[in-house]
């Protein structure tokens, strides 16, 4: 499964210089508004120290780590709702990502302007988030004149419908923070297809300074998440170019320096990939060792289908085994021996880290 996260925020606040971090993809990120015009887009692996463990155990000809797509989307001004900054196109490319990392300037430079003339997190965070309200609305006015009609005229599923976008346009409306995390999971499941960008969960990085901790400026940015039941990761993204221009010693020695032991990206990726509700299970084997994707709470018979339609179709069983025991086993042959393989069926739950080998029958 392709899993996306947009790289938003006003311009000039460091977006695509987290983005090149992440990436290396050496994209323009210069000091002027709208720099990012096109999005540019990267895959990025998703850390995982328990698959190269597995790895090295069974020495397989190829490693496949989980990843996730990252799009950095150009800065949103003031009016972008209205076309403003060429904002409808860039509104257009955050609706097509799953979750939102809302990049936040958290430092005073001089060299670097600023959109707004003043470095002001609570400002900056609210602009984007009005913008991104009004464009909601707009979409959610459509929804509610579609199904008015049909309502009136008895559908019990329009009038379920109506009352549900009447009840989201006012949170919408009235600036609410987090309303849609307190829909129960059919509701949330109905406006899934509307693509609401206020629906979309949130990391807000806190992109700060090297010299100084910057720490009134991030306690507003974590306060705005707390009342949002948001995340908030701080970092500072011109360091992290610099860790990312770095392989092995060097980067480790410096990460030491730094008192770090993996970079902040790292948690920036593994963040967003929990923030969607991810979790992985490995498959392992001579030829290939791969972490995979799926929704925690996946069914194995779900699992088996991330990997190929057919596994799904026709499943019979999966072999399973946790990380931990296998890694402890010393390797499939000894964890067999062991006894520590079991099989489990179609509506057994997939647990993160679970190593997974399944049978079926097409």
């Amino acid at each position: 499964m392709t899993i996306s996260c947009g790289i938003a925020g006003l311009p000039n606040v460091g977006k695509s210089t987290l983005f090149n971090a992440m990436t290396k993809a050496g994209i323009a990120a210069e000091n002027f508004p709208f720099c990012t015009i096109d999005p540019n887009i990267g895959q990025v692996s998703v850390p995982d120290p328990r698959l190269d463990s597995i790895a090295e155990l069974v020495g397989p000809e190829k490693i496949v780590p989980a990843s996730m797509q990252f799009v950095d989307i150009a800065g949103l001004v003031a009016g972008a709702s209205q076309g403003e900054g060429l904002g409808n196109q860039f509104l257009a490319r955050i609706r097509e990502v799953d979750a939102l990392l809302h990049v936040v300037r958290c430092f005073a430079d001089d060299k670097i302007s600023h959109v707004s003339g003043e470095v002001n997190p609570v400002s900056d965070i609210e602009i984007i988030n009005t913008e991104l309200a009004l464009a909601d609305l707009e979409v959610l006015d459509k929804i509610i004149d579609r199904v008015r009609r049909k309502a009136n005229a008895g559908d019990r599923e329009a009038k379920s419908t109506l009352e549900l976008a009447n009840r989201v346009r006012n949170a919408v409306a009235a600036g609410e923070r987090g309303w849609a995390a307190r829909l129960k999971r059919e509701e949330a499941l109905g406006i899934k297809g509307w693509n609401l960008l206020t629906a979309k969960p949130v990391i807000y990085v806190a992109n700060l300074s090297e010299q100084e901790s910057d720490s009134e400026l991030l306690t507003e940015v974590q306060a705005i998440a707390r009342e949002e039941g948001a995340m908030t990761l701080e970092i500072c993204n011109r360091m992290e170019a610099e860790i990312a221009e770095l392989d092995g010693d060097d980067r480790d020695e410096f990460l030491a320096d730094l008192g770090m032991t993996e970079p902040g990206l790292a948690r920036v990726i593994r963040s967003a990939y929990q923030l969607l509700g991810l979790q992985v299970f490995f498959t392992a084997g001579p030829k290939e060792v791969r972490a995979w994707s799926i929704p925690t709470g996946s069914v194995a018979s779900a699992a088996a289908g991330s990997i190929h339609t057919d596994f799904e179709r026709g499943f019979i069983r999966a072999e399973v085994i946790a990380c931990r025991e296998f890694l402890e086993a010393g390797g499939e042959v000894q964890a067999r021996a062991a006894g520590l393989w079991r099989l489990e069926g179609k509506d057994y739950v997939v647990q993160d880290g679970d190593i997974c080998h399944f049978r079926f029958n097409v």
